[in-house]
């Protein structure tokens, strides 16, 4: 392995390892001939981040040389296949002796943002465009091909005109503050200019098609009393799940569930609210200092939040799709429609630089006031790609892992890991004998919810059903609501549980 580049003597010992090809690399036989695949894998690594294709190798026997591979009419086959593709493909090709044989290697650079989706010219657009996910390839969908086409020319549907609204669905002390703000920071372009005039410029009106101002549609979202009159979709679903999959745990399917409405800050500001409803409070001993944690960082999840909201697509096809923030029992997943814009690659992303379909909302969000929730007063967001950064940040001083995040051209999600409880915390809340502290809490509270019950003992949410169950059985216990209601408290039957 010794003239192999690093990057493979890595790569091809971990697939052995795993026992499958990756998200980076493809391996196949390609005995004689090229794989009818293999055009597929091109378009899919093309229209990503790039990739490797290794041929001469057979996944299913160990990743093994395969003794009867012609790597002479591989690699020439390979050499001509680029220019089936729209745009053409350029590949880096290389052979290399490998072990007790030869592999030929196919290095696929990214195509330009601007040239996307790369298809197989000979399929067409609609049936020739493939993207990578895992370890397979996929047919892109017409929606995501209308993703990547946003890359040819930056996307303005967030200017677009809603003609079927007026000036009176948009908050005036919010248009107010915007303009203020901005003559305020640009006096000679905006000190003596009129209200109305401001913001058209700044894209938060437009006049339809009779000639009177309207709200466009980054007005509506960051100053309309209610947007969702007008497009119902464009909010967010809340949901809090009693285990780690969507699955029903105990008959019950979800803890609590709610559309949250409002324009952007609105539905920030609601969202949060109801984090730290269903969140947990623990402490951090650091020193002699004892630091108040929840589950997630509040502020993190601020900034996952708003760049859900922010960067969404609002395209027409967007438009019936609203974000979703899922509390799991393990995890908080925030996830919008439309994947990562332009330049946002995952390879820029920790470097702070900042792409956005969305210029006009984004720019707007710089001016409208929020209040923090310690009273301080600032604006939505800074816009300066440094979103990212404070989550990392964020996860780093609550001592959790870092979020996980995931670009499906679709859409976009970012995944918070729950903290786990500092050795203090589970010293402090452990019940050494379940059943008679919880008897001992019920009698004294009256009745407990489950998520209290969790909250006190320290146990998971399935350990804390199975032992409620069996005082149930034993009729020590009773629910006071109806069978499965997720607001179920328990309270003491007074039968003696003995």
């Amino acid at each position: 392995m010794q003239f192999l580049p690093e990057e493979l003597q890595n790569a091809i010992p971990r697939m052995r390892l795993i026992g499958a090809d990756t998200q980076r690399y493809e391996v196949k036989t390609a005995r004689k001939a090229l794989p009818e695949s293999i055009p597929e894998t091109i378009s899919a690594f093309a229209n990503r981040d790039g990739g490797t294709i290794i041929l001469g190798l057979e996944e299913k026997n160990n990743f093994s040389t395969v003794s009867d591979f012609d790597a002479d009419r591989i690699h020439d086959a390979l050499l001509r296949i680029g220019s089936d593709f729209t745009p053409p493909c350029r590949l880096e090709i290389e052979r290399y002796p490998f072990e007790d044989g030869e592999i030929v290697v196919a290095v696929v650079e990214p195509a330009p943002l601007d040239q996307r989706p790369c298809f197989i010219t000979r399929k067409g657009l609609r049936y020739g465009a493939y993207i990578r996910t895992g370890d397979g390839d996929k047919r892109l969908t017409d929606y995501e091909i209308d993703r990547l086409w946003e890359f040819h020319q930056h996307p303005a549907f967030d200017r677009q005109p809603v003609c079927e609204a007026s000036m009176s669905d948009l908050d005036a002390s919010i248009l107010d503050a915007i303009v203020e703000r901005n003559r305020e920071i640009t006096p000679r372009v905006f000190g003596k200019m009129d209200r109305n005039e401001i913001l058209l410029r700044l894209g938060a009106i437009a006049p339809d098609s009779s000639g009177k101002f309207v709200p466009t549609l980054a007005g509506l979202l960051v100053a309309g009393t209610y947007p969702q009159q007008f497009f119902p979709r464009l909010n967010i679903t809340f949901t809090v799940y009693p285990g780690v999959t969507k699955a029903q745990v105990d008959g019950i399917r979800y803890i609590d569930t709610q559309p949250v409405n409002g324009s952007i800050p609105e539905m920030m500001m609601s969202s949060l609210e109801l984090l730290r409803k269903h969140m947990n409070k623990g402490a951090l001993i650091q020193g002699a200092l004892r630091r108040d944690v929840t589950d997630y960082p509040i502020l993190a999840c601020r900034e996952a939040i708003i760049n859900a909201l922010q960067h969404r697509d609002y395209s027409p096809d967007g438009l019936g799709s609203q974000v979703q923030i899922n509390l799991f029992a393990d995890r908080l997943e925030i996830l919008n429609p439309g994947g990562l814009y332009g330049a946002a690659s995952f390879n820029s992303l920790p470097r702070g630089i900042s792409a956005t379909r969305n210029t006009r909302l984004s720019q707007l969000l710089e001016y409208t006031p929020y209040v923090e929730e310690d009273g301080t007063s600032g604006y939505v967001i800074e816009n300066r790609g440094t979103g990212l950064q404070q989550i990392e940040q964020e996860l780093k001083d609550a001592l959790m892992p870092q979020a996980d995040l995931k670009d499906y051209v679709s859409a976009f999600q970012i995944t918070f890991f729950k903290r786990r409880l500092s050795e203090d915390e589970r010293q402090e809340k452990s019940w050494i004998n379940f059943e008679a502290a919880l008897l001992a809490e019920l009698k004294k509270r009256g009745s407990m919810s489950v998520a209290a019950i969790m909250e006190s003992s320290g146990f998971t949410r399935n350990t804390v059903s199975a032992r409620l169950r069996s005082l149930r059985e034993r009729g020590v216990i009773e629910g006071i609501e109806k069978a499965k209601s997720p607001k179920q408290r328990y309270r003491l039957t007074g039968k003696d549980p003995n």
